[in-house]
């Protein structure tokens, strides 16, 4: 029996699923944003996050102004929680461009090659500081989210 290649997800769409998995987590009224830090062979994942309050803090929104809701980003999240070792190179699949600040805290993480996203964002400075970090900037289509 043949195996159908083309009917086998990619890596990509597998590890974006989780991150919208992640991303139904999120307490944020507004936007709810996941995020997966990966290793560039696919085999192993080094961090998750999603938007949310603080660990054991409260979860509601302060404010239903874009930006100003209080709640930690999920790429930061991610990011804090991420546990590669020292000089391994990572991708992060988020489902949304990540913020301006996440993006310098993304150069920061250092060694991150790619970042893909679904979704855009109304901030998109931060796609510059990738660049000119010399991490490449992947938006992947949303037509195969579950």
């Amino acid at each position: 029996m043949a195996l159908d290649r083309a009917a086998r997800p990619s890596f990509e769409s597998i590890f974006m699923g989780l991150a919208f998995s992640l991303a139904r987590r999120s307490t944020c009224a507004r936007l709810q944003v996941g995020c997966v830090i990966a290793s560039t062979d696919w085999r192993k994942v080094f961090g998750l996050g999603y938007n949310g309050g603080a660990a054991g803090q409260e979860n509601a929104c302060e404010s239903t102004e874009p930006g100003q809701c209080g709640h930690l980003h999920a790429e930061l999240n991610a990011i804090i929680n991420c546990d590669a070792p020292h000089g391994t190179k990572k991708i992060l699949l988020c489902t949304h461009l990540p913020c301006p600040m996440c993006c310098k805290c993304i150069v920061n993480l250092r060694h991150t090659e790619r970042v893909y996203f679904v979704h855009g964002y109304r901030a998109t400075e931060g796609a510059i500081t990738l660049q000119r970090a010399g991490i490449e900037l992947v938006q992947l289509k949303d037509d195969w989210t579950p």
